[in-house]
């Protein structure tokens, strides 16, 4: 079954389409961009030919195209050099095929374009060219059970090494304990000498009459994981040491912040992975690394003649290297109608664990220094990290009509961690990226706290019309500030996406659109989000947390989460308005911690439920205003904050103007919210939320990998 294109609008029977920026920079941009970068060259003859079966001595035409990459980049610079007054765009076409990477393609400013003359590597018209990091793997012998064995010889030398195995193009998972569900940590301790002040780095785990959970007799203990959740992150960390009397495990690593959140808290879930003791599932695969040998065992149907066998190897499939210290940026370069695959990711000696959204791992397709860059029509599939990064000083790119699946962490990440230097702050910042009409799904399947797309120290950056689905996290994240500390992260804007099937009670704290910081200009808008399942505590729709601030949320309509359709942890002089917030598991809407400022008003909202727990939880009569909301309680009577409505406007002074009324939707039941013309909703002046785009924007459509859904990677 392909993935799924049913769901792509924001309201049933709609498709998603494009719509004109607000912001007035990345406005006009856009209507540049046509005529920087033109979305497809097939109407001019390519300059340069690409074919996997061509020969890089030949003269890279069709007639005797190059065989690589490389080889066609160093013509492109050849004919920037020899053709000083060109005006039309340098195009290289690749034919269908496989180009297979050990290292990554790195576009230096050497091999920028200009705006009269664009660089497009591009698919040759009906053709889909994979670019892949990965080995096929052949010479398998087949043992008496039916296993498949082959050894690698850059395994054993230590030259290479990998955690992900891709068998007739899906995903496969190593052995894992327990073979159903969790184990729980039976006890914390404090951090040894070396971790001290660090983090945690050794637990306390159970034992009964059935055997111990984790054993000091495992095949290369040193290459066994622990996969041990917290609140909203996960760490992945191999065992140094077992001491089976007392029932500790120690770690390589540790979980990097001595913070109470970071801590193996008794009762945690854990899964341990790479246990070869535990090789027994059809599908599943070990590699013994001091010997080279790669065991798989087949599903039903695989033969080792006629299935395809992928390893990854190659880490970064492409990367734009801009130099940014002197100022020289690669730009203008196109990537269009490309495939990429296979991108490796090894667990570090110390492991995997970082604060949030596991931010610190960088994209198959990497840049920094990067100006008008353009990937269109491409899809990155079977990655270890993140698909797409665009990192310091990367300004004005577009990501659009894409596909970003079966991912080992996230889809887009924008900006860093870092804040920029002061010192020529706006040419180093990050600014005015584009991620459109994207499909990006099958999310967090090694790393399951990253996110669809992630968006840092970035300001001015749009995520519109694009699809994100099925993560055990966030949908969208915006902001890396936490308090009222300067924040570069401004002037996002967040629109008409659908986001939905995430959280799936594997990780807590987690939203469809998550806010962090001072956002001044931020724009949460026209999205629709729906069934977000947290483990604990934190399945939210819109979730503004702390030191949130002057960010507008309006026009969305979010459903069937499990702790409400929005939470503000804390922020200031947020606006909230114009949203549809229905059936969520427990209350419909949440605030954390009140302060002695406006946190945010709340009005012309309609609220929607169908249960006996009241709407709100938390503080919700000072430190914020409520006014001309509609509340309906399909169950019952309606109490807010434990008042009835007439209480609420008396005693409290909120929620003036508001009503308890049916909203009188079409079909609620069926997700289709739209407003009866009887609807007593324009009574507190709610208007009707539409996902139409302005005239003169044109919706495009998204192809289809043909790739199956890819099997859930947690319990």
């Amino acid at each position: 079954m392909p993935i799924s294109r049913n769901s792509g609008a924001i309201y049933a029977g709609t498709k998603p389409a494009s719509f004109a920026l607000r912001n007035g920079l990345a406005t006009a941009l856009l209507l540049l961009l046509p005529a920087v970068l033109p979305t497809r060259c097939a109407a001019v003859e390519a300059d340069v030919v690409v074919a996997p079966s061509g020969n890089d001595s030949a003269l890279g035409t069709a007639a005797a195209p190059f065989a690589t990459l490389r080889r066609a980049q160093q013509a492109v610079r050849e004919i920037n050099r020899r053709e000083p007054g060109r005006t039309r765009p340098i195009v290289v076409s690749l034919r269908g095929g496989t180009y297979r990477l050990v290292e990554p393609i790195t576009f230096a400013p050497e091999d920028s374009g200009t705006p009269q003359v664009p660089v497009v590597y591009q698919a040759a018209a009906g053709e889909r060219p994979l670019i892949s990091g990965g080995v096929p793997i052949t010479g398998w012998q087949v043992d008496a059970q039916g296993r498949w064995h082959v050894e690698l010889s850059e395994v054993k030398a230590g030259r290479w090494s990998f955690t992900q195995l891709f068998v007739g193009d899906q995903r496969r998972f190593r052995p894992r304990l327990p073979r159903n569900g969790y184990y729980q940590i039976a006890g914390k301790l404090p951090p040894s000498e070396r971790a001290e002040g660090k983090g945690f780095d050794r637990f306390v785990f159970k034992g009964d009459d059935k055997g111990d959970d984790v054993s000091p007799h495992w095949a290369d203990l040193n290459d066994v994981e622990v996969l041990a959740m917290h609140k909203w992150k996960m760490s992945r960390l191999r065992i140094a040491s077992v001491d089976a009397k007392e029932h500790i495990v120690n770690l390589l690593g540790h979980t990097g912040q001595a913070e109470a959140w970071t801590e193996f808290t008794p009762g945690n879930r854990y899964l341990v992975e790479n246990v070869k003791e535990a090789l027994g599932e059809p599908g599943q695969w070990y590699l013994d690394r001091p010997t080279g040998v790669l065991t798989y065992i087949p599903l039903p149907g695989e033969k080792p003649e006629t299935t395809t066998v992928i390893a990854p190897r190659a880490a970064e499939l492409v990367r734009f290297a801009g130099r940014a210290d002197d100022g020289q940026w690669v730009q203008f370069i196109e990537l269009s109608g490309l495939d990429f695959a296979h991108a490796n990711w090894e667990t570090p000696r110390t492991g995997q664990s970082f604060d949030q959204a596991e931010a610190n791992l960088g994209g198959a397709i990497s840049a920094a220094g990067a100006r008008r860059l353009r990937v269109a029509d491409c899809v990155v599939r079977q990655v270890g990290a993140y698909a797409i990064d665009l990192g310091a000083a990367c300004q004005d790119n577009v990501i659009e009509n894409c596909e970003l699946v079966d991912l080992g962490a996230g889809g887009v990440k924008i900006g860093t961690t870092l804040m920029p230097a002061q010192q020529n702050a706006e040419a180093l910042a990050t600014l005015r990226n584009v991620v459109r009409n994207c499909t990006i799904a099958y999310g967090g399947r090694m790393h399951p706290a990253a996110v669809g797309v992630w968006i840092g120290h970035a300001s001015q950056n749009t995520i519109e019309h694009n699809e994100i689905f099925d993560f055990y996290y966030t949908g969208v994240s915006v902001g890396w500030s936490w308090g009222y500390g300067p924040s570069p992260a401004h002037h996002n804007r967040i629109s008409y996406n659908l986001i939905h099937t995430l959280g799936q009670r594997v990780l807590s704290d987690m939203a469809g659109v998550y806010t962090l910081g001072i956002s001044p200009g931020t724009e949460v808008d026209h999205n629709r989000v729906y069934d977000v399942d947290a483990y604990d505590y934190g399945g939210w729709g819109l979730y503004c947390d702390e030191g949130s601030s002057g960010i507008r949320v309006y026009d969305n309509i979010v459903y069937r989460t499990k702790d409400g359709g929005f939470h503000q942890h804390y922020g200031k002089s947020n606006t909230i308005e114009n949203n549809i917030f229905a059936f969520a598991r427990l209350q419909q809407l949440s605030r954390g911690k009140p302060e002695d400022h406006l946190a945010f008003n709340f009005r012309k909202n309609i609220v929607l439920w169908n249960c006996q727990h009241e709407p709100m939880h938390g503080a919700w009569s000072r430190g914020l205003t409520t006014a001309n909301n509609l509340y309906w309680n399909m169950a019952g009577p309606v109490r807010l904050a434990g008042k009835s409505l007439e209480d609420r406007q008396k005693l409290d002074g909120q929620d003036q103007g508001s009503i308890v009324a049916d909203p009188l939707f079409v079909a609620p039941e069926k997700d289709d919210f739209t407003l009866r013309q009887d609807s007593p909703a324009s009574k507190i002046g709610f208007q009707p939320i539409s996902s139409d785009p302005p005239a003169g924007r044109q919706t495009t459509t998204r192809r289809t990998t043909g790739l199956p859904p890819v099997p859930r990677a947690f319990p």
